[in-house]
């Protein structure tokens, strides 16, 4: 018997579930120190009105299986909004199932509703599998350093 996904918006009421896929995303991004560390700012982002985070979480059955965030910004190169995509992550074991595709479909279609000219996002340089979906969707890649500076140490 096959199931059906349902992509749906996060809300806060959805944290447990977020803030375990997002220590499974820091993991594989060799990164677990940067799993949320502030489950009220993330439950506030996504409730606050209008929401500071836009998130969908990939669901099948009850197990939930990926999700994407988004924040809205604005470009001064192109004069124009863009989505900045900061995370897009499906569970191992469900990885080449479509839900990725799901995910991204659902980001790109908020984008313009939102009034933005495009969506960006980033990924590490070692992430070939997702190198290769990303160039499949007709991506474009721009070679940077992504840099950051933290103000805060809690």
């Amino acid at each position: 018997m096959r199931h059906a996904l349902v992509i749906r918006r996060a809300s806060g009421a959805d944290m447990p579930a977020l803030l375990a896929l997002v220590a499974e995303h820091a993991a594989f991004e060799q990164l677990p120190e940067r799993a949320s560390r502030r489950p009220g700012s993330l439950t506030d982002a996504l409730d606050h009105d209008p929401p500071s985070l836009h998130a969908w979480i990939a669901q099948i059955d009850h197990a939930v299986v990926g999700y994407a965030s988004a924040t809205r910004d604005f470009s001064t190169f192109d004069a124009a909004f863009y989505l900045h995509m900061d995370c897009l992550f499906v569970r191992e074991g469900w990885r080449g199932h479509g839900i990725g595709l799901r995910l991204w479909e659902t980001v790109a279609a908020f984008a313009p509703a939102h009034g933005c000219a495009a969506v960006q996002w980033q990924t590490p340089w070692w992430n070939r599998d997702a190198s290769r979906f990303y160039r499949r969707l007709g991506a474009v890649e721009a070679a940077k350093l992504r840099y950051g500076f933290s103000l805060d140490d809690t």
